[in-house]
């Protein structure tokens, strides 16, 4: 069933931004159902899914609540965040008889596996959803760095990266009614341009290894399966 999609085996990078939906912070329940019903779908067409959670919608290292913190010790706080926001999926998940297991960089181990690449990769295999929580585990590395880590580990042929927008522009589009939306844009022309949606190491490491990246809406219900159908949604990130 899966020969009609473009992609596979694709790594969703699921900011915790997206999750918040109007109310702001934590968690909107709503947004995280439509997602794991989103990611079912996809799991029953034999889509190989894996996930990195952000958890900007609890806490962020870099934010301005941690402003007066110690560096490190504010993103390993945020780090603490991705997994919450992991369990919460997971829970979306399998309440829905998908089965998954979440994997954490710090280990957590009466909550999550320790992350295994191996055990990863077997665990797409036996076609579970595997959910990485906490980065890459080290402070000063973003969760986008961490998605284009594990998505090389894993041999993802995608990242997806789902936010609350509905791809690339020149300028926030929430604060600039004429904000220009990129279609499709070349690794280098992020960094030339400091288009900030996705981190820069992110971005060099996955132009180093030509792997391809999306950036689309996940709060437009059935998008996740349009980006792999082919669809012409969202913003390519790619060396073409």
């Amino acid at each position: 069933m899966a020969d009609k999609f473009k992609y596979k085996r694709i790594l969703l990078k699921l900011s915790g931004e997206a999750l918040v939906g109007k109310r702001g912070y934590g968690i909107e329940p709503e947004i995280m159902i439509s997602v794991a019903e989103q990611l079912k779908e996809l799991h029953e067409e034999g889509i190989e899914i894996a996930v990195v959670m952000g958890g900007g919608n609890i806490f962020r290292g870099i934010s301005t609540d941690a402003q007066r913190m110690d560096r490190a010790t504010g993103d390993y706080i945020g780090m603490i965040a991705t997994v919450m926001n992991s369990l919460a999926l997971q829970d979306a998940l399998e309440k829905q008889d998908v089965f998954t297991r979440v994997q954490t960089a710090i280990d957590m181990q009466k909550i999550a596996e320790p992350y295994i690449r191996r055990r990863a990769l077997r665990h797409l295999e036996k076609g579970r959803i595997v959910i990485f929580a906490a980065g890459t585990g080290n402070p000063f590395f973003s969760t986008d760095t961490a998605a284009a880590l594990r998505a090389k580990e894993i041999e993802a042929e995608v990242i997806l990266k789902a936010t609350q927008v509905d791809g690339v522009y020149d300028s926030d589009p929430r604060l600039n009614p004429n904000a220009k939306k990129f279609s499709r844009l070349k690794y280098i022309d992020v960094l030339n341009k400091n288009l900030r949606i996705i981190d820069p190491t992110a971005i060099s490491h996955c132009m180093e290894n030509r792997l391809p990246i999306i950036v689309f809406n996940v709060a437009k219900r059935g998008s996740i399966k349009k980006v792999l159908l082919g669809e012409k949604i969202g913003t390519i990130i790619d060396g073409k």
